[in-house]
């Protein structure tokens, strides 16, 4: 094998781990869509309390949630 072949085969060879990567982080950060019903009185809550941390309400939701299980997790 020449060096010219070895060094075409290598660039395949990242260009293919290249792409695994991409897809394995679009597979990471895929997100769920949860359909949720909050009573009015509860999503002002969130509402006040995601402006105040600079964040969107669906951002603030997924904050409390990820802090509960990590709390949950952290008792376990």
């Amino acid at each position: 094998m020449t060096p010219e072949d070895r060094e075409k085969a290598l660039a395949e060879r990242l260009a293919r781990i290249e792409s695994m990567e991409r897809e394995l982080k679009a597979k990471e950060s895929a997100k769920k869509q949860v359909p949720l019903r909050l009573s009015a009185t509860l999503w002002t809550e969130i509402a006040a309390w995601a402006e105040e941390d600079f964040r969107s309400i669906n951002g603030q939701i997924e904050f409390i949630l990820t802090e509960a299980v990590k709390k949950r997790k952290g008792r376990g």
